[in-house]
C-alpha cells in the first residue's frame, strides 16, 4: 500500500464549506451567524437535529447557505440515523489536497466540494454510562461511528482542514477568521488537530473501559429474544 506524502500546502486556507454535526449544540447561535457574517457565501453542510437547529438560527437565510448532508450526497439517512455521513463525497471533501491533481479530478468527477472546516462533537457516551439505570444496550446505542471518523479525517488533513471538537473554541476561531479575512492558519489547524485526536482517544478509552467491565451475561440480559 502506497502512502501519499504532501509537499506543497497553504498556510492560510479560506473557509468556504463547513460541515457541522454536533451532539452538544451550545454555541451554535453565536458560531453560525459569525461564520456567515465573515463569509456571506459560505456553504454549510449538516445533519439531523443539527441541521434543524442551524435552520432555526439562520431563518430565511438558510435556503441559500444550508444543505442537508443527505441532499449533498444523494443518500438518505438510515432509520435511527445509523448512517448519515459515511459517504465517499464527504471524505473526499475532507481529505482532498489542494495541489493534488488526481484529487481535483475526483472532486470534479463526483461533483464534490473541498470541506475546509469540520465541526463535530460526539454522542454523549460517558454521560450515558453515568446514569444509574443505564444498560449495555443504551451504552451501545450511544457509541458514535461517523463522528470519530470525521474528526480523525479532518484532523489528519490539518494541512488544509480545521477540525473543531470543542464549543469553547468557537469564539477564538471566529476571532482568527475575522483577523485573517475568513482564513484559518496552519498553526491553528495543527493545534485543533492535536485536541481532536486527544478527544477521540478519550472517547474510545471510555468505551473500552466500559465494555471491559462487562460480562457476556450482562449483554445477554439486554436481549430476551436471542435466537
Amino acid at each position: 500500500m502506497g502512502i501519499n506524502f504532501v509537499e506543497k500546502i497553504d498556510n492560510l486556507v479560506k473557509v468556504k464549506t463547513v460541515l457541522i454535526s454536533v451532539s452538544d449544540k451550545s454555541g451554535l447561535e453565536t458560531l453560525v451567524p459569525g461564520l456567515v457574517k465573515i463569509n456571506p457565501d459560505i456553504r454549510i453542510l449538516s445533519t439531523g437535529g443539527t441541521y434543524n437547529k442551524i435552520k432555526e438560527i439562520l431563518g430565511n437565510e438558510s435556503s441559500a447557505i444550508l444543505t442537508q448532508v443527505s441532499d449533498y450526497t444523494g443518500q438518505p439517512e438510515t432509520k435511527g440515523g445509523l448512517v448519515k455521513t459515511l459517504d465517499f463525497k464527504i471524505y473526499l471533501g475532507i481529505l482532498t489536497e489542494t495541489y493534488n491533481d488526481s484529487h481535483q479530478r475526483d472532486l470534479k468527477r463526483t461533483d464534490a466540494s473541498p470541506i475546509d472546516m469540520v465541526i463535530v462533537n460526539l454522542y454523549p457516551f460517558e454521560e450515558t454510562i453515568k446514569k444509574d439505570d443505564v444498560t449495555p444496550e443504551m451504552a451501545r446505542g450511544n457509541i458514535d461511528i461517523g463522528g470519530p471518523c470525521m474528526i480523525r479525517a479532518s484532523a489528519k488533513n490539518c494541512l488544509r482542514v480545521a477540525s473543531v471538537v470543542d464549543p469553547k473554541d468557537y469564539d477564538t476561531i471566529l476571532e482568527e477568521l475575522v483577523s485573517n479575512k475568513g482564513m484559518t492558519t496552519l498553526e491553528t489547524r495543527f493545534r485543533l488537530a492535536q485536541k481532536a485526536f486527544s478527544h477521540t482517544a478519550d472517547y474510545d478509552r471510555a468505551i473500552s473501559d466500559y465494555l471491559g467491565e462487562k460480562a457476556i451475561s450482562d449483554i445477554r440480559a439486554c436481549y430476551p429474544e436471542i435466537i
